[in-house]
């Protein structure tokens, strides 16, 4: 068993959080990626919007793929209408991977920059991206690309977008001094890669190496660095797109170093991204009706009480707090334990896609995020797998983080007081096998400690 405590975690990042203090007042927004998909009516949007808020989310950044078809300008009609009448904000976040240019963009960009539930930051509506940093449009290099196609096309309206796209895909490994010297007309970055580890790089945890890199750059220039948060990427749709980028404790691992770091601004990746499997709030049927490889894996498998452990963070991290030990529980706790109900040895002889690359990096495991007051003392989790007890872990005040070696069958994780009461406890949904004639689903049930 492995078991990390608040002080532990993030031990080798425990220098860095005094180099990035006194951000400004007007940063520290915490966003989440909102895939862009069909909606079966306003009440999915409503429910979308409020459960965000109710997380202190400060906006939700629409991921477009498509700008004119009427099922995608219908869903952001009906999210704007359900910020507004619930003060919640919204900007755009262009899919550079699928549209041509900004031209194609922009029309939709001015229709909406200037609602009341647009994001604005120092008074300027926010703009995003995914990829595009390779793309020149004709230009002489994608830096006056941009220029042209963007921000000239758009002050001629007398429209100044704060631009802070994810532009992983510049072509270099990170976002380093010669990045901002090339790209000046962006107002800051955001990275999409850096959430999670490489399949390339093996059995490891996440690194926020390439978030430090890039927050220093990007102060050193005037900029702002927007870092990534999430929970695992699995993706098992064709041949071309099954991967699994470790999941495990990434989560909780990542809060520490966005405490750690102190960026300027969070994206949470993500909102309802099915296909990707990171998804933390709802994943509306009508999105996904025409993916039937999706909804395969995704369909039965909640990652709601992921929001059990991110909401008081994301207070946390509003208050300036720079530790784990200081992210805690609204309550008396709050906490969740995930599992792949799949042993990473299973043969899915059935499936033809057949394991995702990056299946040896995965871990079978009993992934634990446990929140504890201040006040906590002589707490501790007791850990059930396939039907026996396998661990007791000591906890500590703040947000604890602990992972056991999953057996097969049914799995269960109690909170147990000083005195040996049960405060709380969650049990499996869906027991764990060894293997499958099934889909290889590398996708994880998330289980409320309540």
């Amino acid at each position: 068993m492995r078991f990390w405590s608040p002080t532990s975690a993030v031990a080798l990042l425990g220098t860095l959080s005094s180099l990035f203090r006194g951000v400004d007042a007007d940063l520290k927004g915490v966003f989440a990626h909102y895939l862009v998909g069909s909606m079966g009516g306003s009440d999915e949007a409503v429910k979308d919007v409020q459960d965000a808020k109710k997380m202190s989310i400060d906006a939700f950044a629409l991921n477009v793929q498509d700008v004119s078809s009427s099922w995608a300008t219908n869903a952001i009609q009906l999210l704007f209408d359900a910020a507004a009448a619930n003060d919640f904000k919204l900007f755009f976040s262009f899919d550079m991977s699928v549209l041509d240019q900004p031209s194609t963009f922009l029309p939709l960009f001015k229709q909406y920059q200037g609602n009341s539930a647009y994001y604005r930051h120092e008074g300027r509506p926010f703009l995003s991206t995914f990829d595009g940093g390779s793309k020149s449009f004709g230009a002489s290099s994608p830096n006056a690309g941009w220029q042209s196609q963007l921000k000239d096309a758009l002050a001629a309206d007398g429209i100044n977008p704060f631009f802070v796209p994810d532009f992983d895909d510049y072509g270099g490994a990170t976002y380093d001094a010669n990045f901002f010297n090339n790209y000046p007309v962006v107002d800051g970055v955001m990275s999409w890669e850096s959430a999670w580890p490489e399949v390339s790089e093996g059995l490891v945890n996440v690194s926020s190496a390439k978030d430090q890199t890039a927050l220093v750059n990007a102060h050193a220039a005037g900029k702002v660095y927007m870092m990534p948060l999430s929970s695992v990427q699995f993706k098992h749709i064709d041949p071309g797109q099954n991967w699994y980028r470790r999941g495990e404790l990434n989560l909780p691992l990542r809060i520490g170093q966005v405490l750690a770091l102190q960026p300027d601004f969070v994206e949470i990746i993500t909102w309802n991204d099915a296909g990707e499997s990171h998804y933390i709030g709802n994943c509306w049927p009508e999105a996904i009706a025409g993916a039937p490889a999706i909804q395969a894996y995704s369909n039965g498998y909640d990652h709601m009480h992921w929001q059990d452990v991110l909401a008081p963070f994301i207070v946390a991290y509003k208050n300036g707090a720079t530790s784990l030990a200081q992210v805690t529980p609204f309550g008396a706790f709050a906490g969740a334990f995930w599992y792949r109900p799949l042993l990473k040895s299973a043969s899915c002889s059935g499936d033809g896609l057949g394991k995702p690359s990056g299946w040896e990096n995965a871990e079978d495991l009993i992934n634990i995020a446990m929140l504890l007051p201040a006040t906590s003392s002589g707490v501790t989790l007791r850990v059930y797998s396939g039907g026996s007890v396998v661990a007791t872990l000591p906890t500590n005040p703040g947000l604890n983080m602990a992972t056991v070696p999953i057996k097969t069958g049914p799995q269960r994780v109690e909170l147990v007081a000083a005195d040996g009461t049960i405060m709380g406890a969650g049990s499996s949904t869906q027991d764990v096998v060894a293997d499958t004639s099934g889909v290889c689903n590398f996708n994880y049930q998330v289980v409320h400690i309540a």
